[in-house]
């Protein structure tokens, strides 16, 4: 068993990750009900949530179906990042996660996200004022270091569990990479080798199939698995995962219809929750791997990605089932 201060989780959990524009309630909810253990928000800015910026407070909705969720915040300045939390705690999350391992320059250019890790002792400091501002578990998603020749992530996360950090997932990268080449998981099992180390040590980065998730297991030895980018359009690969762990096999795939309708649910949830408009722009990079591997199916998803109005797409998802489903069964 994992435990994130008192919150419980199976051996070797899986996480979805926070993504801007992904880890939204619609996309949360598909993923928790195929398999996701915890799931984690998208990030929120702490100079949006202050000011109340309608795009930072709408992340702040969270269901009860998605328990145990965690609200992802991001900021370089700790007044902002202590009164942020006023406000996370009123949405009643389970976690309050705080993201240290952006790279986008945007947010790195402020001393926010990966940017913190050229000032590693004001990371720590944030991080112990977080934790006693709040009663729930203040947890830490970062990087290896800024660049291959800062990486300090052994005595980072140490000093991070010392003032109260209670788990840390650890993209396998530095910010120099972004995400280029491949994650470097060894920094991360060193972290988990530690002997002073007792607080669950996440990997990230590159979980992109079943046979990774187990080599991360038991080559490895991590606490479990946040998975990012192999979940876009796949929500299912979270059970997908834990079959193999259990049994070494693999899980038999959706089924294009399967697929079609959970597409279908997905743009419904997303309109309910952003609106026409948002909804079906956002949704829009789930749909290729939605329909990954299909024969000839380029200009179905050129459609899909491309048009405006979620009636047209419903429609496209009707021609879907007519033409690759119903066709091809006579």
């Amino acid at each position: 068993m994992v435990k994130i201060g008192s919150i419980s989780l199976p051996p070797f959990p899986l996480l979805l990750a926070p993504m801007e524009d992904v880890s939204d309630p619609p996309f949360r909810a598909l993923c928790k009900e195929n398999g996701a253990d915890v799931v984690y928000t998208e990030f929120i800015s702490s100079e949006g949530l202050i000011r109340n910026a309608f795009k930072s407070t709408q992340k702040l909705d969270i269901y009860q179906k998605e328990r145990p969720v965690g609200i992802q915040i991001f900021g370089a300045n700790l007044d902002s990042m202590l009164r942020s939390v006023e406000i996370v705690e009123a949405s009643k999350p389970n976690i309050i996660d705080i993201n240290f391992g952006c790279p986008v320059k945007k947010v790195v250019c402020k001393g926010a996200g990966a940017g913190i890790l050229k000032d590693i002792p004001k990371m720590v400091k944030l991080t112990e004022a977080m934790v006693k501002k709040t009663k729930l578990p203040v947890t830490v998603k970062t990087r290896l270091g800024w660049d291959h020749d800062s990486i300090h992530i052994v005595e980072v996360a140490e000093r991070l569990q010392d003032v109260g950090c209670a788990a840390i997932s650890i993209h396998g990268r530095t910010r120099a990479q972004m995400y280029k080449g491949d994650a470097d998981w060894s920094h991360i099992a060193n972290v988990k080798n530690n002997p002073r180390m007792r607080i669950p040590v996440f990997g990230n980065g590159d979980v992109n199939t079943p046979e990774q998730a187990k080599k991360m297991r038991d080559d490895f030895g991590l606490d479990g698995a946040m998975i990012g980018r192999a979940s876009i359009g796949n929500p299912w690969f979270f059970n997908q995962v834990k079959h193999f762990l259990k049994t070494g096999t693999h899980l038999i795939p959706p089924t294009l219809n399967e697929k079609v309708e959970a597409a279908r649910r997905h743009l419904k949830m997303a309109i309910r929750w952003k609106g026409e408009n948002l909804g079906v722009l956002e949704t829009r990079r789930h749909y290729s791997n939605y329909f990954k591997g299909i024969p000839n199916f380029k200009p179905l998803r050129t459609k899909m990605v491309t048009l405006d109005y979620s009636t047209e797409i419903f429609e496209v998802f009707d021609q879907i089932i007519e033409e690759f489903v119903v066709n091809q069964a006579v």
